[in-house]
């Protein structure tokens, strides 16, 4: 008796927390425990300009280049040495959405995180980004310091 009413309280305790944290507004995840959700980029490339032929794919893109990836494994398994990154200069701050990946200047290094926030403050627009594996965010990052952004990645 004692188990079924330890069983009965158990599943009353937890309905009662769910809805609790529902009418909140807390959100579920359906992944893992623990893991955030990453948003998908924008669309930067519209289906009418991909044609697929019978030996080739062809992808138009002004101002295109192919991109590659150290392996620090901050962007993985999105991103590795194996990737080839396609990637354009964005001409405004209008072209960089949340979840979008760019590649930015940090002192000497060029970064390549995922775009987490996008914000304006009394110095303009703003990025946060931050790599997908990594636990904190990189913090500010301005457009004059955007090199690029990716559009596409090829494995």
């Amino acid at each position: 008796m004692k188990i079924i009413i330890s069983y009965i309280m158990g599943f009353v305790s937890c309905w009662i927390i769910f809805f609790g944290l529902l009418y909140l507004g807390e959100s579920f995840p359906l992944g893992a425990a623990g893991v955030s959700e990453v948003k998908a980029p924008a669309d930067h490339i519209k289906e009418k300009n991909i044609i697929i032929k019978d030996d080739k794919i062809i992808i138009k893109i002004n101002g295109a280049s192919i991109s590659r990836y150290a392996p620090t494994g901050s962007m993985r398994p999105v991103l590795d040495t194996g990737a080839n990154g396609i990637r354009i200069v964005p001409s405004s701050p209008d072209e960089i959405h949340v979840g979008d990946i760019i590649s930015y200047k940090w002192g000497t290094s060029l970064i390549v995180h995922r775009v987490i926030e996008k914000g304006i403050d009394g110095k303009g627009v703003y990025f946060i980004t931050k790599g997908d594996n990594n636990r904190i965010p990189d913090g500010k990052v301005r457009f004059k310091d955007i090199k690029f952004l990716t559009v596409g990645i090829l494995w």
